[in-house]
C-alpha cells in the first residue's frame, strides 16, 4: 500500500462526525404566526418605515442628532474599521489559494590570497503552490468570508443601537424639560397661595401654622428643580458624546424647551419570521455558525496529506553579458507530499475543539433568536400598558387641576381648611408630573420596539452579503 493510501486510511478511520446543517436547515426554532402582544396590523415584506424609523416621530432636531451620531460617533467608526480589518484578512486568506512567486538578485566579489579577484552575478525566480487537495485552504477562505459578513452585521447592529440610544437620551431630555416647566408652574402657584395665607394671617383670618404649612410645600417643590436641571444637563452631555462632540457642545442648541416627539399613531409590524431576518444580531449569529462550520472542515482537512509544489529558475555567471548564455541557466522543480502519521492526537483534538466551538455558536444563535422574540413581545406589552396608564393619568390630571382650583376658591370662602388646599396642590403636581413621565416612557417604548424590530438599517441596502435565512420554522407563517 502506498504512503498516500495508508495516510488516507488512517485519517478516514478516525474521522469525527459533525452536524453540518446551517441555520434554517435543522434544529429549527418555531416562532408563532403573529406577535401575541401586537395591537397593530402585521404584514410581510420590507417595511420602508423601519429603515429610518425616527422620521415617524416627527422631530427634525432628533433626526439631525441621529444623523450626526451615525456620521461621527467614535464607537461606530471603530466598528467600521473592524470591517476593514476583516475584509483585509479575508483577502489575505483568499491569496493562499494562488501560487506565490518571488524574485532575487545578488552580486559577489571574492579574492583568495595572491589570486586575482572573481565576480559572480546571479538572478532567480522562486515559486511555490500548495495544492488544495482536501479543501483545507478553501475552508479557511469560507471561514474568513463568514467572519467578514458577521463583522458587517456587527457594524449594522451598532448603528441600530446607536440610533436608539440617541432617541432614548433625547426623549429623556425633553421629558425632563417638560417636568421642569410643570414644577416651575406649580411652584409659582404655590407661592401665590403662600402670599394669600400671609395676607390672611395679617388680617387675623388664619394662623401662623397655616403659613408655615404653605411655606413647607413651596420649599419642597423648589427642591425638585435642581435635580431636574441636573438631569437635563446630563442628557445634553450624553447626546453630545453620542454625536461625537464634547459634552458642552449641545448646551446652547438644546437649551430651549421643546415638545417631545410625537407617538406614532399606527404601527405596521412584520411577521416574526421576517423580523428575525431583519435583525443584524441574528444575521451575525448565523454567520458565526457558518464560520465555525468552515473551521471544523479546515481542521478535518488538516489531518489529510498536503501537496506543495515549488520551483526555481536562476541565472548565474561572472559577468552581466554571460547571464544571457544558456550555460548560465539553472532550473529545478520539487513536489513535496506531507502526510500526518503520528502527532500524539493533536490534530484530532483540534477537530474536537472546533466542533465544540461550532456547538457553542449554534447555542448562541438560538439564544439570539429567542432573545429577539422576547424583546419584541416585551416592547409590545409595555406599549400597551403605558398607553392605557397614560389615558387614565390624563383624566386624573384634569380632575386634579379642577380640584385644586375649587379648593382655593372654597378656602377663600372659608368652606374648607387649608389642609385641603395643600393636598389638592400636591395631587396636581404629582398627576401632571406622572403624565409627562408616562408620555416619555411611551415614546421610549416605541423606540425600543423599533430597535427590537431591527429598525435603522436595511439588509438589502447594506454593503454586505445577503444575510442567511434564520434558523426558524415557517410553519406558522401564512
Amino acid at each position: 500500500m502506498s504512503v498516500l493510501g495508508l495516510a488516507l486510511l488512517i485519517a478516514g478511520c478516525s474521522t469525527l462526525s459533525v452536524d453540518r446543517s446551517l441555520p434554517g436547515e435543522s434544529a429549527q426554532i418555531a416562532v408563532p404566526q403573529n406577535w401575541t402582544g401586537a395591537g397593530a396590523s402585521q404584514t410581510t415584506g420590507a417595511d420602508e418605515a423601519l429603515i429610518r424609523w425616527w422620521d415617524q416621530l416627527g422631530d427634525a432636531q432628533l433626526t439631525a442628532l441621529i444623523e450626526q451620531a451615525l456620521a461621527a460617533n467614535p464607537g461606530l467608526r471603530g466598528a467600521q474599521q473592524a470591517v476593514v480589518q476583516a475584509r483585509a484578512q479575508a483577502e489575505q486568506t483568499r491569496a493562499g489559494l494562488l501560487p506565490s512567486a518571488g524574485a532575487s538578485a545578488s552580486a559577489q566579489r571574492s579574492r583568495q590570497g595572491n589570486n586575482g579577484s572573481s565576480n559572480y552575478l546571479s538572478t532567480g525566480l522562486d515559486a511555490s503552490w500548495e495544492i488544495d487537495l482536501f479543501g483545507k485552504l478553501q475552508a479557511g477562505v469560507a471561514a474568513s468570508e463568514a467572519d467578514l459578513a458577521a463583522t458587517r452585521a456587527a457594524l449594522e447592529g451598532a448603528r441600530v443601537s446607536l440610533s436608539a440610544e440617541v432617541a432614548l437620551a433625547y426623549v429623556d431630555l425633553r421629558g425632563a424639560q417638560q417636568r421642569l416647566v410643570i414644577a416651575e408652574n406649580n411652584l409659582k402657584s404655590q407661592r401665590e397661595t403662600l402670599q394669600i395665607t400671609e395676607w390672611r394671617r395679617q388680617a387675623g383670618l388664619t394662623t401662623s401654622l397655616v403659613v408655615e404649612q404653605s411655606r413647607t410645600q413651596v420649599q419642597q417643590t423648589a427642591a425638585q428643580l435642581p435635580a431636574l436641571e441636573s438631569s437635563i444637563a446630563q442628557s445634553r452631555h450624553g447626546l453630545a458624546v453620542l454625536t461625537g462632540q464634547t459634552p458642552e457642545a449641545l448646551d446652547r442648541q438644546l437649551a430651549a424647551v421643546h415638545n417631545m416627539p410625537q407617538v406614532p399613531q399606527q404601527l405596521t409590524l412584520r411577521f416574526p419570521a421576517d423580523t428575525l431576518r431583519q435583525r443584524p444580531d441574528v444575521w451575525q449569529a448565523g454567520e458565526q455558525v457558518r464560520a465555525a462550520l468552515s473551521r471544523v472542515d479546515q481542521a478535518q482537512a488538516s489531518r489529510y496529506p498536503s501537496l506543495k509544489l515549488s520551483g526555481s529558475l536562476g541565472l548565474g555567471a561572472a559577468t552581466l553579458g554571460a547571464l544571457s548564455g544558456g550555460s548560465a541557466v539553472a532550473a529545478s522543480i520539487l513536489g513535496g507530499l506531507s502526510v500526518p502519521v503520528f502527532d500524539g492526537g493533536a490534530l484530532r483534538a483540534q477537530v474536537e475543539a472546533q466542533i465544540a466551538a461550532l456547538e457553542q455558536s449554534r447555542s448562541g444563535y438560538q439564544t439570539t433568536v429567542l432573545t429577539a422574540l422576547k424583546e419584541v413581545e416585551d416592547a409590545l406589552s409595555t406599549i400597551g400598558g403605558d398607553g392605557a396608564r397614560l389615558a387614565e393619568l390624563r383624566i386624573a390630571a384634569e380632575a386634579a387641576e379642577n380640584a385644586s382650583l375649587l379648593a382655593l376658591q372654597q378656602y377663600g370662602s372659608g368652606l374648607v381648611d387649608f389642609q385641603t388646599v395643600l393636598e389638592t396642590q400636591r395631587s396636581l403636581l404629582s398627576a401632571q408630573d406622572s403624565v409627562v413621565s408616562t408620555e416619555a416612557s411611551l415614546l421610549q417604548d416605541h423606540v425600543r420596539l423599533y430597535k427590537a424590530l431591527g429598525g435603522g438599517w436595511s439588509p438589502e441596502l447594506a454593503n454586505a452579503d445577503t444575510p442567511p435565512d434564520s434558523q426558524i420554522s415557517q410553519a406558522g407563517k401564512p
